[in-house]
């Protein structure tokens, strides 16, 4: 039977699901994980809600089935139904593993109460924390395991803002790609042009988009 992980390896070889306007409806992979990933015309839900009621659901809210699991009133009401919430909707980004070592000093923090580790154990697991000249950089396990890198860059950087931004950002995202073994994954809001444009020169593809619904705290 397949997974999420199944679906989400398969996009990061570039094997995505048929664009036909369909929306697959699948478990959660755990208590914590929740949401919609959207395709080239595909969706996929994955809740522990009943799938009739997804699809109903999708049917009376008159949904485009081309982009069925990102409209609003689907969203509206599958947050509802399961006293969850939502940031926003990213863009999914994914990039393969590099060779040899990082081009960028980076020290690993072993301290687990740094407050990047922190933040980032309320989304992910086994989480590791690097810093370098500047920024931090985060990787651990998310969605159905995944591997999911973040990066803060120091807003007291000592270059300017737009320098700062491509050169660190880029840096520290590319630095990421040495450190695994595996596909890492970004979700970036589409408005923050500067960091999809910092992912994208750092050799991430966009696959798709994603909204993680997280438990209301």
């Amino acid at each position: 039977m397949e997974t999420l992980r199944d679906i989400l390896d398969a996009a990061a070889r570039g094997v995505f699901p048929p664009a036909d306007g369909g929306t697959t409806v699948m478990p959660q992979p755990s208590p914590r994980d929740a949401g919609v990933l959207a395709f080239t015309a595909h969706s996929v839900v994955f809740t522990d809600e009943d799938p009739r009621w997804v699809h109903e659901t999708l049917a009376a809210a008159e949904c485009d089935a081309l982009a069925a699991g990102m409209n609003p009133r689907f969203l509206a009401a599958l947050m509802e139904r399961t006293g969850r919430t939502a940031e926003t909707i990213d863009a999914m980004l994914v990039g393969t593993p590099l060779p040899g070592r990082p081009p960028l000093a980076l020290e690993e923090v072993e301290d687990r109460g740094h407050p990047r580790a922190v933040h980032a154990r309320r989304h992910r697991d086994d989480v590791r924390v690097w810093t370098a000249d500047g920024g931090v950089l985060v990787v651990g396990r998310g969605v159905a395991g995944r591997l999911e890198v973040s990066v803060e860059v120091d807003g007291q950087h000592a270059r300017g803002p737009a320098e700062r931004r491509r050169g660190l950002g880029r840096a520290l995202v590319t630095a990421a790609r040495h450190l695994v073994a595996e596909p890492l994954w970004a979700q970036v809001a589409p408005g923050n042009a500067r960091s999809m444009r910092a992912f994208q020169a750092a050799g991430y593809r966009p696959v798709g988009a994603e909204a993680l619904l997280t438990v209301r705290r």
